[in-house]
């Protein structure tokens, strides 16, 4: 007899995604907050004039905060699917090690810096690129050796 309820096992990718995605929401949001972000009253759209540093330590900008918003919003949207989880993950990792590459060649103090970036956020945006990266790799793989019921590789099946 069959209740009508149907279960379905998320993958390891689809939770890394899923908390990678609630991770961004929260910096989003922190980066808005008076006390959480240092000289608020400095806060401006965007540029390399926002003074404004999440945890006294990254710049950030209400552009950059909307990033961050948006970014989550996909990694959560993106956590709905294993493939989607695998996607953000391993693209979300190379647009980060693409900024990390643009925070390295730009002028922080010219107006190519219009995201705003330091070299706090540099060595993050290293190490959120990699991160994600790997995570892909490493939960695509684990996920390749889950069955789940009716697939071909389950036994007596295929």
């Amino acid at each position: 007899m069959s209740t009508g309820t149907r279960t379905t096992r998320r993958t390891a990718g689809q939770t890394a995604a899923t908390i990678v995605g609630a991770v961004f929401l929260l910096v989003g949001v922190l980066g808005f907050v008076p006390g959480i972000t240092t000289d608020y009253d400095q806060l401006s759209f965007a540029g390399h004039n926002s003074m404004a540093m999440l945890l006294g330590v990254f710049m950030v900008s209400i552009l950059h905060n909307i990033v961050h918003l948006a970014f989550g919003v996909a990694g959560l949207a993106a956590a709905r699917t294993p493939r989607g989880a695998h996607l953000y993950l391993i693209v979300g990792g190379i647009v980060y090690l693409v900024l990390w590459i643009y925070g390295l060649l730009i002028d922080h103090g010219s107006d190519a810096n219009f995201v705003p970036v330091n070299t706090a956020d540099n060595w993050l945006h290293l190490g959120l690129g990699v991160g994600m990266i790997a995570l892909g790799l490493l939960t695509a793989r684990a996920s390749r050796h889950v069955t789940t019921p009716g697939s071909a590789r389950e036994p007596g099946l295929g």
